[in-house]
C-alpha cells in the first residue's frame, strides 16, 4: 500500500488549494523529515507530491499525525499512540538536527515525563509497541515499559494503592502473550514475590482461556472448534507458554487451578511437556487436593462422561512413588507404616473411586488400576473403598462371579468395620467368598468375646485361616457326598445278596492283569485318610498307651483264591 502526501493535501482543501501552498507544505515536510528530503532528490516523479512511504510504523493513522505536527495542526499525543509517533519520527528521521523542537524530541519527553510515570500508562504503551516491533525494540522502548512496569508491580503489591488490591492484575492481562512473559520474567529476576506472579498468571489464563477456564467447577463451555482451526492452534500455543511461566515452587498457584489448566492441556492436546509438568505439581501437593479437584480432570466439560484417567492415575503413582522413596530414605517399611499425607491421599483416592464407579464405560482393569495404587497399609479400615466397589457393582449389574471378584481383589474384608461387614454379609451383589469372610470375622470375634476396639489381630494370619477353612469345608462337603453314595451302594448289595462273591471273583480274575482299577471303596479310603489325625506326625499323641507293642508285625488279611 503506498502512502501519498497527496492524500493529506486533500483533506484540507481551504488551505491547500492553491500551488503555493502545497509547495510551502512540502517545504515544511522537508525541513523537518530528513527521509522525505532524500526521497525527493531521489525521485523521478514529476509530482512531487506522491511520495512512497507504505514502511512507516503505525500506518496512515500515524503518518497523519506527523504530517499535521509539520504543518502545525494541533492533535493530542496520549499514552496510546506516542510509541507510534515515536518510531514514526525515528522513521522520518524528524530529530532536532534538522529542525528544533522536532517529533523525535517531543514524543520522547512525553514517553519520560508522563507515560511511563504510572503503571497503567507504561502497560498502555508496551500494549501499543505488539504491532511496532522490530522498531520499537530497537529504540528500547519495550525494555523500558517492562523495567517500569517490573518496578511499579513490585510497588503496587507490597503496597496497594486502590481497590481491590490486585487491580494492576488485571490490567496486565491485556498484554500479548509475549510481552506478558517478558514482564513475568523480570518480575522473578527482580526477585518478587511468589504470590504476586501467582495473581498475575492466574487472572491472565482466566481472561485468555475463558472458554477452556470459565470457572474453577468445570462448568466451562467446550469450544466445537477442531483441533487444527486457528482458535485450537492459539489456545494451545497460550497454555505451553502459561506453563512455562510458572513459578518454581510447587505450590505457589491455587490447586483447582492447576487442575482446570492440565484438563484444559489435556483438551487442546498439548504438548506431553506441558502435561507432565502440570501432573508433577498436582502429585507434589496430592495430600491437599480435594475430590472435586480430582473429578475435574476425570469429566468432560458437560459432565457426562468420563475423559481422562490416565493423568489422575500417574499422579497418584508418583505421589505414591515419592512417598515410597522417603520411607526407603527413613529404612521404615511403606507397605506398613505411611505417612500423614498418604493416610489423606488414600482417603481422597477411594471417595473419587467412589464417584466414577458409576460410569458405565469405566472398566475393571481402570477401576483397579486406581484403587491399587494406594498401598494397603495407607488404609487403617476399607470401609470407603468397599462402598466405591458396592457402587461399582451396583452400576454393572451384569458382571459374572469372576468379574465381581475381580473387583472385590482390591479390598480386604478383614478390615471392614463392623457396620460395613454388616452390610457385606447381607450383599447380594458380592461374591460368595467375600461375604465369608465377613462372617467368619464375626464369628472369630462373638467366640473371642472381646470389643471391636480392643481385638488386636493379625490380618495376614487371620485370612489365611479362613481361605484354609474354606478349602476344609470343601473337603468335608465332599466327604460326604462320597460316604452318601458308599451307604446307598451297601444298602444295594444287602438287596442282592450277591455283593460279596461278585466282589471276590472280580478281584481273583484281576491278579495277573495290570494295574487294578482303583474300586468305590479305595477311593473313599482315600477321603477318610486325609482325616487322619496322625499324619505327618503333627497331632498330639500323649494319650496313646505306652504298652502297645509297636515292633510287633501288623497282621494282614489276605483273599482266598
Amino acid at each position: 500500500m503506498c502512502f501519498i502526501l497527496q492524500d493529506f493535501l486533500s483533506r484540507y482543501p481551504c488551505r491547500c488549494s492553491s500551488r503555493s501552498w502545497r509547495s510551502q507544505f512540502l517545504l515544511t515536510q522537508v525541513a523537518k523529515s530528513n527521509r522525505i528530503r532524500q526521497l525527493i532528490l531521489e525521485s523521478d516523479e514529476p509530482d512531487l507530491t506522491r511520495i512512497d512511504l507504505s514502511n512507516i510504523p503505525g500506518g496512515p493513522e500515524t503518518f497523519e499525525k506527523a504530517a499535521k505536527f509539520c504543518y502545525g495542526v494541533n492533535f493530542e499525543i496520549t499514552v496510546h499512540n506516542v510509541a507510534a509517533l515515536r518510531c514514526a519520527a525515528e522513521y522520518l528521521q524528524m530529530t532536532d538536527k534538522y529542525c528544533e523542537n522536532n517529533l523525535t524530541g517531543r514524543t520522547e519527553g512525553f514517553l519520560t515525563q508522563v507515560a511511563l510515570s504510572s503503571l497503567s500508562g507504561a502497560i498502555a504503551v508496551l500494549k501499543s509497541c505488539e504491532d511496532l516491533t522490530p522498531i520499537a525494540e530497537e529504540l528500547k522502548i519495550v525494555q523500558r515499559c517492562v523495567e517500569v512496569v517490573t518496578s511499579k508491580v513490585t510497588i503496587e503489591a507490597n503496597f496497594p494503592s486502590r481497590s481491590p488490591t490486585n487491580w494492576w492484575t488485571e490490567e496486565l492481562s491485556i498484554l500479548d502473550i509475549d510481552f506478558f512473559g517478558r514482564v513475568i520474567t523480570s518480575m522473578k529476576q527482580r526477585a518478587s514475590k511468589t504470590l504476586t506472579v501467582s495473581s498475575a498468571i492466574v487472572t491472565y489464563a482466566e481472561r485468555w482461556l475463558r472458554d477452556l477456564i470459565r470457572d474453577h467447577s468445570g462448568a466451562g463451555t467446550k469450544s466445537l472448534e477442531s483441533d487444527d482451526s486457528d482458535i485450537r492452534i492459539r489456545q494451545r500455543e497460550l497454555i505451553q507458554s502459561i506453563v512455562a511461566l510458572l513459578p518454581s515452587e510447587k505450590a505457589a498457584l491455587p490447586i483447582n487451578f492447576i487442575c482446570c489448566l492440565l484438563r484444559s492441556a489435556t483438551f487442546v492436546k498439548a504438548s506431553t511437556a506441558t502435561k507432565n509438568e502440570l501432573e508433577k505439581r498436582i502429585s507434589a501437593i496430592l495430600e491437599h487436593v480435594t475430590v472435586d479437584d480430582l473429578l475435574v480432570l476425570s469429566f468432560t466439560y458437560d459432565g457426562e462422561r468420563l475423559f481422562d484417567l490416565e493423568s489422575v492415575r500417574r499422579i497418584i503413582s508418583g505421589f505414591a512413588e515419592r512417598e515410597k522413596s522417603v520411607a526407603v530414605f527413613n529404612a521404615g517399611d511403606f507397605r506398613e507404616v505411611c505417612s500423614a499425607a498418604m493416610l489423606r491421599v488414600a482417603k481422597t483416592v477411594d471417595a473419587y473411586l467412589g464417584e466414577i464407579a458409576t460410569c458405565t464405560e469405566l472398566s475393571i482393569s481402570k477401576f483397579n488400576g486406581i484403587a491399587v495404587l494406594v498401598p494397603k497399609g495407607a488404609r487403617k479400615v476399607d470401609d470407603d473403598l468397599y462402598r466405591a466397589v458396592d457402587i461399582y457393582l451396583k452400576a454393572h449389574p451384569n458382571l459374572d462371579e469372576i468379574e465381581r471378584e475381580k473387583v472385590c481383589s482390591v479390598m480386604d474384608a478383614l478390615k471392614l468395620s463392623y457396620e460395613a461387614r454388616l452390610h457385606a454379609s447381607q450383599n447380594k451383589r458380592l461374591p460368595v467368598q467375600i461375604v465369608l469372610h465377613a462372617l467368619y470375622f464375626d464369628q472369630l470375634k462373638l467366640r473371642s468375646g472381646e470389643d471391636e476396639n480392643d481385638m488386636q489381630m493379625d490380618a495376614v494370619s487371620t485370612r489365611n485361616q479362613v481361605q484354609a477353612d474354606v478349602s476344609l469345608a470343601k473337603e468335608n462337603e465332599a466327604l460326604r457326598t462320597e460316604l452318601l453314595k458308599m451307604k446307598m451302594y451297601i444298602s444295594d448289595i444287602k438287596k442282592t445278596g450277591s455283593g460279596v462273591g461278585a466282589s471276590a471273583a472280580t478281584t481273583s480274575s484281576g491278579k495277573g492283569g495290570g494295574p487294578r482299577k482303583p474300586t468305590f471303596f479305595s477311593s473313599v479310603s482315600k477321603k477318610l485318610g486325609k482325616l487322619n489325625p496322625f499324619k505327618n506326625g503333627s497331632k498330639d499323641t500323649s494319650n496313646i498307651d505306652d504298652c502297645v507293642d509297636v515292633t510287633k508285625p501288623r497282621r494282614r488279611r489276605f483273599s482266598i483264591s
